[in-house]
């Protein structure tokens, strides 16, 4: 099995971790926003727009693209 895996963060080709999560695909491509993801400032989703768990098992050929996260709670409100 290789160590890496190609998959794509919004239409560009990165090398990442086969055993990573979607989040280290996207530290890969662009460790700020990785950042944002993390901090709740933003989503993955897949290539049909559908978010996904930033947990979730890398695949060679994934499609992710990150997006700006609107459902983020107001200030003082438990998530």
């Amino acid at each position: 099995m290789s160590a890496s895996v190609r998959v794509y963060i919004n239409g560009r080709g990165v090398d990442a971790p086969a055993s990573g999560s979607p989040v280290d695909a996207v530290r890969a491509a662009d460790p700020a926003m990785a950042d944002a993801v993390v901090a709740g400032d933003r989503l993955i989703t897949d290539s049909r727009g559908l978010p996904i768990e930033p947990g979730a098992t890398l695949y060679n050929g994934a499609i992710f693209r990150v997006i700006a996260n609107r459902q983020r709670p107001a200030a003082g409100e438990d998530a």
